[in-house]
């Protein structure tokens, strides 16, 4: 083997598909300095045992563009590249046995039509004619995906090996890394055989070894290995050589043809953790498999059998049992640590590693060159989890949920099950006799809404009518009507205070930030290429004391977002877990507060987008006049040791105005009628402010060259390629259809956009939908066009809206 040089840019640790994706572009997008380091052979992990199943269609538009872009990459690759990725695109047949799924997978081949995709939807005697072989009579139909299929795991990985070999890139087999080298919170490199290779960066890509691997330099990665399970039978003289891979989600079982076999494969409901002794992967597990367990498989065999019956006939060749490894939410890891800078992760596939290989080592290539990505990518970004979410306990018990997801239902609004209750707030068990039914963010249990006139306050998942409409109903009618009381705990919040913190808020938010106390300003943060990087609000405490206020999801990434600018002479504090944070919002809010603080709440002397201290029952509180739904209302700050006391007062004088307990579902239908946009649906760094409309949060005045402004100088009187809108439908029943996202906006019958967010408004009884819609359609282009937003592969009759719906002046009340 020839000697590894002793320096270089990147090294990129695994040499499983990932690791080679990433190698070959880092090198063909320009940075020659490559070494990948693989401590056996290509492809050891989990890549050598693979299914190979390769389907384009994702969950959202950004995880689809992934998939795509590695089926398009493999096959063009094949045609430079003297090696075979062994593709098979026979087709890939989802089938659906109960009515919920037949309606998801309509919503998929509906959202398909968005990249110009070739989907059939099949009835169940056109699903017999496609695979004769089938068993139908329980079948509701299925959709055939004609381009997907599979391919050879360990050809597509050696076809991206040499890719990256033809670009520069040096792979080194049998090469283990004994140690990762940080400096000052930053990579500095590696050791290898007791030699020091140094580098700028790394790219982690080992897969279900991530996780032990970082916590040795103190990275949290939030990821554990089960165990995954699929036999391959005896030859079938029966079966064509075009058999499609079949799905059979409801049986939580797949199918495909495996050179005259069947591989028969399974994501069942309740998983087991792998090398449960231990809570950790062998180093030298490179090709392990584990013992039979047939007692597991057997229920799913007999599945197999049902929907195929020649199967009674033909015996096993091989059974295989080997890890695989999951995340906490079934998506993928990438991106810049938080802990240590120039530190990357390209992991926690979640079986879904050969489908998304090349997608993903692109997405991390561009990130690392460009220091931020143009799009829509959080979903996968690591920094979506906090460090509780890779301790062993928490992820332990994920990932027996977290495998089935894959192939259990994904209703709309699902919470998961497992490791649940990490973070409750001093008052939950109050909240929850008052029948919050609550779900998870950012690890704290938040109330979704109140369960009414004793009926359980559980979700019963559905793709039409919602069982928490009625709360939902009243909630929101009752909060525009009297007052409502909503809990904000879980947003991030994080304090700046320092000489030089006005003069760095100046420079990375686009508005003009007050250093006055008790100034609140609306803005973003944003990329040096005008995309949008955070959703928040910021509040001057004192002089040079801020405090900062963002979406409870995006906690880790806004902080680091925010760090990676900071000075000696600021100070940076996340004090989300400090305060906990009740919203009293509606026009008789001002009234309520009146009666339980001597505090002075009149417009004139409390003017929205301001705050200041009040005491409630002796305790000093920091109360905002802000609102995320359209209405009067006020935002208090309790220590969480008075926290339990406040709320109680609150209740037990709410009374009087009629105030009810309302939850996220009500708030996020609430911003939607007043015209507000969510960080993650409708604004992402895909996207700048003059496509949302948020342009009248930029300050050109203010003196300072603050990030993205010059990128917003160059496009500020140019058109936009695509503007948001908001619609509503002229069908107006609650729940038919349930709007979502990503569905397809016609004009005529011409695609022209897809939809961001979409809800049911109660007080205004319209189903509406944000969404964006290509250059050349403003709103009043379409007022009067004949305008369709298609779900389940129905068009629905919509119209553009003008203004929001909700246009109260609660700023001057």
């Amino acid at each position: 083997m020839k000697k590894i040089p002793s320096s270089a840019k990147v090294i990129v640790i695994g040499g499983g598909v990932v690791g080679c994706s990433c190698a070959y572009h880092l090198a063909k997008f320009g940075w020659k300095d490559i070494i990948l380091l693989e401590r056996d052979k290509l492809t050891s992990g989990t890549t050598w045992h693979a299914a190979g199943l390769v389907s384009q269609i994702g969950p959202s538009a950004p995880i689809t563009k992934i998939r795509k872009y590695s089926l398009d990459l493999y096959k063009e690759l094949e045609k430079k590249i003297d090696h075979s990725a062994g593709l098979r695109l026979n087709g890939a047949l989802s089938i659906a046995q109960e009515e919920g799924r037949w309606q998801e997978l309509k919503r998929q081949a509906t959202t398909a039509q968005l990249y110009d995709f070739d989907v059939k939807i099949l009835n169940k005697d056109q699903v017999k004619e496609k695979v004769p072989l089938i068993k139908n009579d329980d079948l509701l139909g299925g959709i055939l995906m004609p381009g997907d299929g599979s391919g050879d795991p360990s050809g597509i990985t050696h076809l991206l090996a040499k890719a990256a070999r033809s670009e520069g890139a040096q792979i080194y087999e049998d090469t283990p890394v004994d140690k990762i080298l940080v400096k000052n919170k930053k990579i500095e490199g590696v050791i290898v055989n007791d030699q020091k290779i140094e580098c700028e960066y790394i790219v982690l890509a080992t897969g279900m070894w991530s996780r032990q691997i970082g916590e040795k330099v103190g990275v949290s990665i939030p990821l554990y290995p089960a165990e995954h399970f699929y036999v391959i039978t005896e030859p079938i003289d029966s079966i064509p050589k075009d058999f499609p891979v079949v799905r059979d989600f409801d049986s939580r079982t797949y199918f495909k043809e495996d050179a005259g076999k069947l591989l028969l494969g399974i994501f069942e409901g309740k998983s087991i953790p792998a090398f449960d002794k231990t809570n950790k992967v062998p180093e030298n597990f490179s090709f392990g498999e584990f013992p039979e367990n047939f007692e597991h498989f057997e229920p799913y065999l007999n599945a197999c059998m049902k929907r195929f019956p020649i199967l009674e006939k033909i015996g096993i060749r091989k059974f295989f049992a080997g890890p695989e490894s999951f995340t906490p939410d079934t998506n993928t890891l990438l991106g810049e640590v938080p802990e240590v800078k120039n530190f990357f992760v390209c992991c926690g596939l979640n079986s879904i590693g050969i489908a998304s290989a090349g997608g993903v080592g692109k997405v991390t290539a561009e990130w690392m060159m460009n220091g931020h990505i143009n799009e829509d990518i959080f979903s996968y970004d690591i920094k979506r989890f906090q460090k509780f979410h890779s301790e062993i306990n928490f992820i332990k018990e994920r990932v027996t949920e977290t495998l089935g997801d894959l192939y259990g239902m994904h209703w709309p609004f699902k919470q998961h099950k497992t490791s649940r209750n990490i973070k409750t707030l001093p008052y939950h068990n109050f909240l929850k006799n008052n029948g919050a039914c609550f779900g998870v963010v950012g690890g704290y249990e938040r109330p979704m809404w109140y369960a009414l006139n004793d009926t359980k306050p559980e979700y019963n998942y559905s793709y039409r009518y919602q069982n928490w409409f009625p709360s939902a109903e009243y909630e929101t009618k009752n909060c525009r009507k009297n007052v409502g009381l909503f809990d904000l705990s879980s947003f991030s919040k994080f304090e700046l205070s320092g000489k030089n913190s006005y003069e760095l808020l100046q420079k990375i938010c686009t508005a003009n930030i007050k250093n006055e106390k008790g100034k609140c300003v609306y803005t973003q943060m944003l990329n040096v290429d005008g995309g949008i990087e955070t959703d928040l609000t910021v509040v001057c405490i004192e002089k040079d004391t801020f405090r900062i206020v963002s979406s409870a999801a995006t906690r880790e990434r806004d902080k680091y977002h925010i760090k990676k600018y900071l000075n000696n002479d600021t100070k940076f504090i996340d004090v989300t877990d400090d305060f906990c944070v009740l919203g009293i919002f509606g026009p008789k809010s001002r009234s309520l507060l009146s009666n339980i603080s001597k505090s002075d709440f009149s417009n004139e002397n409390f003017k929205f987008s301001s705050g200041k201290y009040i005491e409630i029952l002796g305790k000093k509180i920091w109360a905002q006049r802000l609102s995320y739904v359209g209405e009067l209302g006020y935002e208090l700050y309790c220590e969480k040791d008075v926290s339990t006391d406040i709320y109680l007062k609150i209740v037990e004088e709410g009374y009087k105005f009629n105030l009810s307990h309302c939850g996220s579902h009500s708030m996020d239908i609430m911003r939607m009628e007043s015209g507000f946009l969510h960080w993650g649906h409708d604004i992402s760094p895909e996207e700048n402010q003059y496509q949302s409309g948020l342009n009248f949060t930029i300050s050109y005045k203010k003196n300072v060259d603050f990030i993205g402004k010059q990128s917003l100088l160059k496009i500020k009187d140019k058109k936009q390629d695509k503007n948001i809108m908001m619609f509503s439908l002229l069908e107006n029943k609650p729940g038919f259809p349930l709007l979502l996202h990503d569905e397809p906006i016609y004009v005529n019958d011409k695609i022209v956009g897809r939809t961001t967010s979409g809800n049911f408004s109660f007080n205004f009884k319209k189903n509406i939908s944000y969404g964006y819609v290509n250059s050349g359609n403003s709103k009043e282009d379409l007022v009067g066009k004949k305008i369709f937003i298609e779900v389940e592969k129905i068009k629905y009759p919509a119209e553009v809206l003008l203004k929001p719906l909700n246009s109260k002046k609660y700023k001057i009340l």
